[in-house]
């Protein structure tokens, strides 16, 4: 460490903490969290019926909760598809996307059909879409829209387990809920815990726009710095810390381009004692499960650990922890603040 920066810690009675924010004037952009998704609607005999809470049909409320999502949702390189399931059928087979084919596809819905007989085969029905899943690459984002109700057939919950291990992490289940009663939420319940990253919404929730806009972002989009400045900037603290934005995309951990610069600056800083060893502390914001958030922080933090070890930092001096939603500084109530609270810290042990 320099001389100047020895007085500047002497004259503090402390060390410092370096916070790496984004520069004020830096752009933001959206980008993809997912590479495809896929629309996947109930027309069982219970979706025909009237929604008890709601006053309106439940295959209705699917058809106009379809046509909002695809507002919120960005036109960005994504691959799409729409099925239908009891019976299983396409209505827009996987293609690039685009609003216009997703409409067409949500009007081609069928609303008026027997109720009488059409029992929901909920598990075949995830049976019946998982090649459809196989022959899209990347990552897959399958949103289903039921009631949960009057199931026969495969146990949809133990399908849903299934997939998760066949698919892990390149596949995450998000169920939106029609169901108005115990049995039916029973089951939608249990497929979300099938899918640590699941994001969990209903038919009523999602008719506020404002709420369908965040669904959409937890989803299929994320929003980040687009060629942000890091910025240091020193303030007296009990310990060293160097903390800085990386803005990781929900349910991400790996390094991206933008990150680089912030890195490197913290590296120099790393480089200037190289006797002194660092905690690298990993956090998520409080979307989703605590368990999934508590392995995806220390997910985000072995990364940047890698990322400091390619790049020359000795090995010996880092322990990366992560602390999962614990510990946020931000908002999580504001999509600002949940952004900001998926971060990493690197401290002095």
């Amino acid at each position: 460490m320099n001389q100047s920066k020895k007085m500047l810690m002497l004259t503090l009675a402390a060390v410092m903490v370096f916070t790496f924010a984004m520069a004020a004037t830096a752009s933001a952009k959206m980008v993809k969290q997912v590479d495809n998704f896929i629309l996947f609607v109930d027309q069982s005999g219970s979706m025909a019926m009237t929604h008890e809470g709601l006053g309106e049909k439940k295959i209705d409320l699917a058809v106009q909760t379809i046509k909002a999502m695809n507002k919120a949702i960005p036109e960005l390189d994504y691959n799409s598809a729409v099925f239908m399931f009891a019976p299983f059928e396409a209505k827009c087979p996987p293609k690039a996307y685009d609003k216009a084919s997703v409409d067409a596809a949500a009007d081609r819905i069928t609303t008026e059909y027997e109720i009488f007989n059409r029992s929901t085969p909920l598990g075949a029905g995830l049976a019946d879409v998982a090649p459809v899943v196989a022959s899209m690459s990347g990552k897959t984002a399958l949103v289903i829209f039921t009631d949960g109700d009057s199931n026969i057939g495969a146990d949809p919950v133990g399908v849903a387990q299934d997939l998760y291990k066949t698919y892990g992490d390149n596949l995450c289940v998000h169920v939106v809920s029609f169901a108005d009663n115990a049995a039916g939420e029973a089951t939608i319940n249990g497929i979300r815990k099938a899918f640590p990253c699941s994001v969990a919404t209903d038919a009523a929730t999602l008719m506020n726009t404002a709420a369908m806009d965040q669904y959409a972002e937890q989803v299929f989009y994320d929003v980040v710095a687009d060629e942000p400045t890091p910025a240091p900037v020193v303030t007296p603290m009990a310990k060293e810390v160097v903390s800085f934005n990386l803005n990781f995309g929900f349910d991400k951990y790996a390094i991206t381009d933008e990150m680089v610069p912030v890195l490197e600056q913290a590296k120099m800083i790393l480089e200037e004692d190289s006797a002194a060893t660092y905690e690298v502390s990993g956090y998520t914001d409080s979307t989703g499960a605590e368990a999934y958030n508590q392995g995806l922080s220390e997910r985000r933090a072995n990364s940047v650990v890698e990322w400091l070890t390619a790049n020359g930092i000795d090995a010996s001096r880092l322990e990366a922890k992560g602390y999962g939603e614990t510990n946020p500084k931000y908002d999580n109530t504001t999509k600002e603040g949940r952004r900001l609270n998926r971060r990493v810290e690197i401290q002095t042990k």
